[in-house]
């Protein structure tokens, strides 16, 4: 099926339709028409979730009552999050909505009608360059078939308002009506070894290194912290690995048998050795340079090998941390630091 108000496929989008499929699936989209291994999927656009959110507010209204809250109030902005979050996850969808996520869902799965799927968040100002919503919303990783595709579609349009990313906004004054959430849908990958990587350092800034960070399983794993990544620094020009930290990968992210994630035990020949070869660390670093220089700017990367051992991205988003550091400052330094109250107080000294 071709792409259409309500669903857009990878090989169809890029960074400029980010206000109709957000951060994340603008992302996708650019990194499949550059050609880089991503792992197949469509979005379901902002259109559908404004089709959706239109018929809720029918019924009551739900962005003037978050536009209406201080970003102080937090047991305000508690109760009105747990009140539209349950509105979102339970109402029915509209028809046309409905069907073109099946037939988008049919098209991607093909004869394997419950092939494992993530079902991830992507709003339309996370990743920005002057505001990362990141981690704000949900993803659902492991899911099968299509009803469970259509229950978390609206579970990661719920997650727009949960209370970090409503107190997120608030305190951010930002306005509702430029608020919107598209959503991800793309098969699993059945990870050996994932992780995140960045073409520049973390903890220096240096942009003459790519800094790797992997384990086992899943790189869920490594996402929320529960097991300390093997780390890598490579010279990106030369290939020299300049640095080496091997963890105790104690445990691993896999795929449940009914769908979702578990924890597993590593066993003990695995947990202290090197889960990426040095050929493998060479072909995530040329991958890490081709996405560098298709964005122009140090970037955050999320990768995974599968059992076959092909690489894929799952992401890549605009490193902020040592890029905003970068920008020059907004007033030039005054050679008389008390200058700037003279100039407020009229000259008067």
């Amino acid at each position: 099926m071709p792409s259409s108000e309500m669903i857009g496929w990878f090989a169809d989008i890029g960074l400029s339709d980010r206000p109709s499929v957000g951060g994340k699936g603008g992302s996708l989209g650019e990194l499949t028409r550059a050609s880089i291994p991503v792992p197949s999927g469509f979005v379901v656009r902002t259109a559908a979730f404004e089709r959706f959110l239109s018929a809720l507010e029918k019924e009551e209204p739900i962005r003037s009552k978050v536009e209406a809250l201080g970003s102080h109030e937090l047991e305000k902005i508690t109760a009105l999050s747990g009140h539209l979050r349950s509105r979102v996850e339970n109402a029915p969808l509209p028809d046309d909505v409905n069907s073109e996520i099946l037939a988008a869902h049919a098209e991607l799965c093909g004869a394997e009608r419950d092939c494992p799927l993530a079902v991830r968040s992507s709003a339309t100002t996370e990743d920005a360059a002057d505001a990362s919503f990141a981690g704000l919303q949900d993803t659902y990783l492991w899911t099968k078939g299509a009803q469970a595709t259509l229950k978390y579609v609206r579970s990661c349009w719920a997650s727009l308002y949960s209370v970090p990313s409503i107190a997120y906004r608030r305190k951010q004054n930002l306005p509702e009506s430029g608020v919107a959430m598209a959503v991800v849908v793309q098969r699993m990958v059945n990870a050996r070894k994932a992780g995140v990587m960045f073409t520049r350092s973390p903890l220096t800034g240096d942009r003459s290194v790519i800094t790797i960070e992997g384990a086992w399983g899943l790189g869920s794993a490594v996402v929320s912290g529960e097991v300390t990544p093997d780390r890598f620094v490579i010279a990106k020009i030369t290939g020299e690995i300049s640095a080496r930290e091997i963890s105790d990968k104690h445990v691993q992210h896999v795929p449940a048998p009914g769908g979702g994630v578990s924890e597993a035990k590593i066993p003990e020949s695995l947990r202290r050795v090197p889960c990426l070869t040095d050929a493998e660390i060479m072909a995530l670093r040329d991958i890490a340079r081709k996405v560098e220089r298709h964005y122009g700017r140090p970037q955050d990367i999320e990768w995974a090998i599968d059992q076959s051992g092909e690489i894929l991205l799952l992401q890549s988003r605009p490193e902020t941390v040592w890029s905003s550091k970068d920008r020059p400052p907004v007033a030039k330094p005054a050679d008389d630091p008390l200058q700037h109250v003279m100039k407020i107080f009229g000259g008067r000294r």
